[in-house]
């Protein structure tokens, strides 16, 4: 591992408890959560596949991703340069910056989309609020991180068609209330909805996340994963979400 990254003062390094991957984020401001970790546990990833995620922040996604499956590249795409600078270093830092691959653009620059080639394999974990109260500040970075103010979940789907191989699939966590809304963009750009988890915080309690895979000018086939409990009633974590975190046998 290479300890010569230097951090700045407002930074910190956080053990992602995965194959000795750390992962360096604002001590303030944006940093992951459960939906990134849910994703990249969805996502059907094998090690001879090209992978990239979308709106990849400070790469997280692909960090675990290249931890549970050893891809044979992954890059990500995101629009804050801050972001792209830091998740790069955390590559330097893992020493995996040969295979995980950090790139500071807008993907809504079809120019650059084509640039990439396609891919075996898509994740993304977009911007959930829709932005339509108008008092939004375009510069703010987690009002950016949170609110579809720089992109859209259309942008978002348009992207991913030209991004995926024939075939290809596509991962997307999201709020279950625009469920609708991603399967008829989906369809509208061939991508055809396959599968479907929806997580809930706990038992009896309404879900508040969705995970859904989506094939490349797939067949209509969809499956529904059983329900997946965030908590216990006592507040722990339930024995589904340790295992994916890797803290149960």
């Amino acid at each position: 591992m290479n300890k010569n990254i230097n951090l700045l003062e407002d930074e910190s390094i956080d053990d992602l408890q995965l194959d000795n991957l750390l992962l360096i984020q604002k001590k303030q401001g944006f940093r992951f959560g459960v939906d990134a970790v849910l994703l990249s546990n969805f996502a059907n990833v094998k090690n001879r596949h090209r992978v990239i995620d979308l709106c990849t922040g400070t790469g997280i996604v692909p960090f675990l991703i290249y931890g549970k499956y050893k891809p044979k590249e992954i890059i990500g795409v995101e629009i804050q340069e801050d972001m792209v600078e830091m998740a790069n270093r955390s590559s330097k830092y893992n020493e995996v910056e040969n295979i995980v691959k950090f790139i500071n653009a807008d993907l809504k620059d079809t120019g650059f989309l084509k640039s990439l080639g396609t891919f075996d394999v898509l994740t993304v974990n977009p911007p959930y609020k829709l932005n339509n109260s108008g008092i939004l500040n375009p510069d703010d970075k987690l009002a950016i991180a949170r609110h579809e103010i720089l992109c859209n979940l259309e942008d978002v789907i348009r992207a991913s068609r030209r991004l995926l191989k024939d075939n290809g699939r596509m991962y997307i966590v999201h709020r279950p209330e625009r469920l609708i809304d991603i399967f008829e963009l989906m369809r509208k750009y061939k991508i055809e909805p396959k599968r479907v988890q929806m997580i809930h915080p706990k038992v009896n309690k309404a879900p508040n996340i969705v995970l859904v895979e989506g094939q490349r000018d797939g067949g209509a086939y969809l499956k529904w994963e059983a329900p997946l409990y965030v908590y216990n009633e006592d507040g722990t974590y339930t024995k589904e979400i340790n295992k994916i975190y890797g803290r149960e046998e």
